[in-house]
């Protein structure tokens, strides 16, 4: 189930979409298979005193059903219609079934972008990022998202290429947002960026002469 195009804006592109990690499957898993052979076990193998064998058997399965719906459907419909989108203008996240719940933070209104893994969660390639962005959102954490270093990395270079395509089309701004930092503040972050391991050097190559073209 892709992010439908008629949410985007006019020449606006997906860039990466992703549901978050598979691990929190792990657990509803385990209660839908733990619940299930309960039910099973229930009518397999009903007791003893067949005079109420049929109530007990119902009441099981009863209880063991609700049981399952909340401990281990309910948890895989929630991933399920969990999507985290980004862009080549904007970082998106959509959450929800019936009541539906979404956050939209424009790429030059990221500030800084941190990840954070234990150790179970660096063996299965998981854990969360951490975004500060001016105006109202301020603080969003994206828990148990794939790769997310990897993502920092994608992320830092798309607003690196949101940053230079705005101050090469001031005119693509919208009218409330703030002016593009001048040509030098692009260059220093540039630099920190390569510094950083977050660029090669072709791209940082590359991204410094745009700069300076515009210069």
């Amino acid at each position: 189930m892709a992010y439908p195009k008629r949410l985007l804006s006019e020449d606006e592109h997906v860039v990466r979409e992703f549901r978050p990690h598979w691990r929190l499957l792990v657990i509803p898993a385990a209660w839908t298979l733990l619940f299930t052979a309960v039910i099973v076990a229930t009518w397999l193998f009903p007791p003893d005193d067949q005079s109420w064998a049929p109530i007990f058997d119902w009441a099981v399965t009863a209880l063991a059903g609700a049981a399952l719906i909340r401990l281990g459907l309910y948890p895989f419909i929630q991933w399920w219609f969990t999507w985290y989108v980004l862009t080549d203008e904007r970082l998106i996240t959509r959450r929800g079934v019936l009541a539906r719940q979404g956050l939209e933070i424009p790429l030059e209104n990221i500030n800084d972008i941190r990840f954070s893994q234990t150790i179970l969660e660096r063996v299965l390639h998981s854990g969360d990022l951490l975004i500060e962005s001016a105006g109202e959102q301020g603080q969003s954490r994206f828990h148990d998202i794939p790769e997310p270093e990897e993502f920092q990395s994608l992320l830092y270079r798309v607003r690196e290429d949101r940053a230079i395509a705005l101050q090469a089309h001031p005119g693509a701004m919208a009218p409330t947002e703030a002016a593009a930092p001048d040509s030098m503040s692009r260059l220093e972050r540039l630099a920190k960026l390569f510094q950083d391991g977050m660029l090669t050097a072709e791209e940082y190559e590359t991204k410094k002469r745009a700069l300076l073209d515009e210069m």
